[in-house]
């Protein structure tokens, strides 16, 4: 409809109209007037100053023509010039300290700049006779500087320049005797932004030197750059900003200065030690990355911290440094901070006898984990989960809308079916029972054991090994009956039992390696591959040479039966297990010349990967120590040579968090292969390994894996969920477990499996109520599938661990140290599962067994010297990154205060709730020993 009155639009019209074209005119003027001020396009407009800035302007610019001497007068001298020149120093100065907006003074002299660079430029020659000329020269250069660092031209450095020939001025003065002149040089009063901009400039001059040729191995021709660095790092560390100064200090090369340093003390070391660590991780090159670990362990040891010393030993496999440091607490007499080191390595599975020592009986006691079973069970009573639970508990099948098990019996093939539920069964009750000494199918009599056959009779009689677990005493009475049974199948069981039960523990009659021995010399296949895998698990990370000798034989058997590359292989996988990250030469030697030896149709055999294993076993963590070994592995002409590469580069570089290794494995999944890519499958795994433990690059690797999905063929698309899995083991993140989920509903069987695995596998040990959820209505939708079920029995099995007091995570002490055991244990089930058809859906299923060398319990407890309890109360939350920041930020959010004993997740972190006591350790994880705080007062209430 139209308006009644149309008079009114036209107005506005009109309106509108002279609006635009008086927008115009001011448009116009203001563009005129910005052309008239082009010279003074940064100083605002006279009329808009104040009084005291307009007061200031005038007094810097008389000082500059002063300085410059405009008017060419014979009366202006070097000491009226210097008067002026002080007077902008003291301007410049004052607004510097303070940097919250652009400082006046910096304003009103950024038009004389290009004056005063010209009079610089005219004071030149050698002025040694003129000391007066030769400060004023000095001072203004430093003046330039402070100018240059918002108008020089960056690509040409011109603050750093004029600094430098300033400081060279300046040091002429001292060596000509005026004391008094040079104190003028300090940097410091120019402010913190000045400071940070010279050491931006300074680490791009030292690297374009370098590339102009310059030797970086020498100090000669950066003798003026690390001039000014030993008075920046300094400075830096002394006024809070340790991370500026390690930067420099990498930046320019010199990262062992750090060491020389007054201003580190008991104050700020831990700061500068955690930035160390941290960058450590972002070290591309391996001798840097050996370097910056090496000045925080020695940083450590200045500040005599021990326990943090020997953390940063571990996390670079450093072992030789463990007598060194243990010796270092004796002379110091702090028996407690030896007894928390041995805790660590007992945490870490590290086989170090103590010798020489009052107490290395105690000390031996706690590195061979004897106490652990003791501890464990006390918190399980405390926590009041020392009932047993039955497969039942765990499937929750009454809750299932079609009633799952029970009506999957008429559907013919029973007896199959049968044997496979009970296997599951078997695997369920030991790893939901593990460590708690009793259950309801296997403790109480021997029924179940015949409701299984073969390999099952195996796997029931191995998982009194498991319920046992480190009660070394008990289990063997238990098992012992087993040894002698004429069944071979449960003789064999009971020999791995014998194996798993004595995991990470050590004991002084060494009854695994005496009950084994006989077996793998016998003639029986099945006792041989039990007793192999026993050594495996029982031996992990010990680097004993005489288990080793044991084992060699084995993988050098040549004799071609089907069942020799079996034996071969659990050998081979045994051997890296044992020399975890050792490097050996003897057995990686062995390995490969059996690897090179063997004929096709061995290397084509199903589990000739875990040969291949075993050798990455070796040097996991180790980096560019198996360059040698990778390239022996190319000339064997055969695929498995792509596939053992891969694996042990992944291996080699795994938690290192190496971009350039990560771009290596994901070239290697473009490639488009419908068979023959195990070695995609093992790149996309490796991945998952290289990145984990470290969080950018975890986020990073989970975005690839999207991609990967989208683009990829089905060989790569099944690993995808196993490298999720790895990336977040026994930490149910949910965007995880969702997109797992996801995958476990694939048309593809693997990928399903895989996925459902994998879920386990992230959730071990958490019994999680989602994830639960989520594998029972699995168990419904594939309950036709015996496959399937297995595997999410399995995962089931895995989430209820130690009934939620374990964990499978090989990442501790605050996240800062990999134990090779338990990565080692993960990545046997990880490689399982590229072919279960052939390893756990059939008869080696008891490699499941290996994750018992990743099971710890996860739990905080607090003793007294003499390792009794002391329960106290702690904060429990998520932990948070505070390395770099200012202040003393909060460590912890989220948190809720409890007494110990208590349970930590992985994404957590603990901290004491009173100052009563301080802890001897600076991670709350494990056992942690504390000591009444001297300075402590009680509150007047108290008293």
């Amino acid at each position: 409809m139209a308006p009644k009155d149309d008079d009114k639009p036209v107005e506005l019209m009109a309106e509108t109209e002279s609006k635009k074209s008086n927008d115009g005119k001011n448009k116009k003027d203001k563009s005129s007037k910005k052309k008239n001020n082009k010279s003074d396009d940064i100083i605002d407009d006279e009329n808009a100053m104040s009084e005291e800035d307009r007061e200031l302007k005038e007094r810097l610019e008389t000082c500059v023509s002063t300085l410059i001497n405009e008017s060419s007068e014979a009366s202006v001298t070097t000491p009226i010039r210097s008067k002026a020149l002080d007077v902008i120093v003291n301007e410049l100065r004052n607004a510097t300290s303070s940097m919250t907006s652009v400082p006046k003074p910096l304003k009103f002299l950024r038009p004389k700049f290009d004056v005063l660079k010209g009079y610089y430029g005219s004071i030149e020659g050698d002025l040694k006779g003129d000391k007066e000329l030769l400060f004023l020269r000095a001072r203004l250069g430093d003046v330039l500087a402070v100018l240059a660092m918002t108008l020089g031209k960056h690509e040409e450095r011109e603050s750093l320049q004029f600094k430098l020939k300033g400081s060279a001025d300046f040091e002429l003065l001292t060596n000509l005797g005026d004391t008094a002149s040079a104190a003028e040089s300090d940097l410091g009063a120019w402010g913190h932004e000045f400071v940070r901009s010279l050491a931006g400039e300074i680490g791009q001059e030292y690297n374009a030197r370098v590339i102009a040729g310059s030797d970086p191995e020498e100090d000669e021709p950066f003798k003026d750059l690390l001039g000014m660095v030993d008075v920046i790092v300094p400075f830096n560390v002394s006024h809070h900003a340790e991370a500026e100064a390690v930067d420099l200090l990498i930046e320019v090369q010199r990262l062992s200065k750090i060491l020389e340093l007054d201003s580190i003390d008991e104050g700020n070391y831990r700061r500068v030690c955690m930035y160390l660590i941290k960058t450590a991780d972002f070290m591309s090159d391996p001798d840097d990355y050996a370097e910056v670990l090496e000045s925080a362990y020695q940083l450590f040891i200045k500040q005599k911290q021990y326990f943090d010393a020997l953390r940063v030993a571990l996390r670079t496999g450093n072992d030789e440094a463990i007598p060194s440091l243990l010796s270092l607490c004796s002379d110091d007499g702090d028996k407690l901070m030896k007894k928390q080191m041995c805790l660590l390595l007992a945490r870490q599975r590290v086989n170090f006898e103590v010798e020489d020592d009052d107490d290395e009986e105690e000390l031996n006691e706690l590195i061979g984990n004897e106490k652990l079973s003791e501890e464990f069970l006390k918190v399980a009573q405390d926590l009041d989960v020392m009932d047993p639970k039955t497969p039942e508990d765990i499937y929750k099948s009454h809750l299932a809308e079609t009633g799952g098990f029970s009506r999957r019996r008429d559907a013919g093939g029973a007896v199959v079916d049968s044997a496979r539920a009970n296997l599951a069964s078997t695997y369920v009750n030991a790893f939901v029972n593990a460590g708690f000494g009793q259950d309801k199918l296997m403790t109480p009599d021997n029924e179940w054991l015949y409701k299984n056959k073969d390999h099952g009779m195996m796997a029931a009689s191995a998982s009194l090994g498991l319920i046992q677990l480190w009660n070394v005493e008990e289990g063997l009475a238990q098992i012992d009956k087993f040894l002698y049974s004429s069944e071979e199948y449960v003789k064999a069981g009971a020999a791995l039992a014998v194996g798993i039960l004595s995991s990470g523990v050590r004991n002084d009659a060494d009854p695994t390696l005496a009950l084994l021995d006989e077996h793998i010399n016998g003639d029986s296949h099945v006792m041989k591959c039990a007793a192999c895998t026993g050594l495996g698990i029982a031996y992990a990370g010990s680097a004993r040479e005489d288990v080793m000798e044991l084992l060699l034989p084995i993988v050098e058997q040549e004799n071609s039966g089907p069942t020799t590359m079996l034996e071969v292989s659990l050998a081979g996988l045994a051997l890296g297990m044992i020399y975890v990250g050792k490097c050996d030469d003897a057995a990686g030697g062995t390995i490969v010349q059996r690897l090179m030896e063997a004929s096709d149709e061995e290397l084509d055999h199903s589990h000739a990967k875990f040969l291949c294993l075993g050798l990455g076993l070796l040097f996991l963590g180790r980096m560019e120590k198996a360059e040698a070994m990778i390239e022996a592995l190319r000339t064997i002409e055969h695929k498995i040579s792509k596939f053992a590469a891969v694996v042990l580069e992944t291996c080699a570089y795994a938690g290192s968090g190496n971009v350039l290794k990560v771009q290596e494995m994901l070239h290697q999944c473009a490639e488009h292969l419908e068979e023959d890519a195990e070695h995609q499958m093992a790149a996309v795994i490796g991945i998952g390994l290289i990145t984990m433990g470290e969080e950018v690059g975890s986020e990073m690797a989970i975005r690839s894996f999207e991609h990967l999905l989208h683009y990829c063929e089905l060989p790569v698309k099944r690993a995808v969920p196993l490298a999720l899995g790895v990336l977040n083991i026994s930490n149910s993140d949910f965007t995880v477990i969702d997109q797992l989920s996801r995958m476990s509903h694939d048309p593809d069987a693997e990928i399903s499996q895989n996925a459902i695995l994998a879920m386990g596998l992230t959730s071990a040990g958490t019994n999680n109520s989602r994830v639960a959820g989520l594998l029972r209505q699995l168990s419904e939708f594939y309950s036709k599938e015996a496959g399937h079920v297995f595997c999410v029995r399995i995962a089931q099995a895995m989430l209820h661990m130690g009934k939620g007091l374990m964990t499978l995570n090989p990442v501790h002490s605050d996240r800062m140290i990999t134990s090779g055991p338990a990565l080692g244990g993960v990545l046997t089930l990880l490689y399982s599962c590229i072919d279960l058809k052939s390893t756990l859906l059939d008869k080696t299923h008891y490699l499941l067994y290996y994750l018992t060398c990743a099971m710890n319990p996860r739990m905080l407890i607090t003793v007294n010297e003499d390792m009794s309890w002391r329960p106290v109360t702690v904060r429990v939350g998520m932990a948070v990154e505070t390395v770099g920041q200012a202040g003393k930020p909060k460590t912890i959010t989220g948190f809720q205060t409890h007494t110990t004993p208590v349970l930590i997740s992985t994404k957590e972190r603990a901290e004491l709730g009173t100052e009563e006591v301080l802890s001897v350790s600076s991670v709350l994880e494990g056992i942690v020993i504390l000591k009444d705080n001297p300075d402590y007062e009680a509150p007047e209430s108290d008293k």
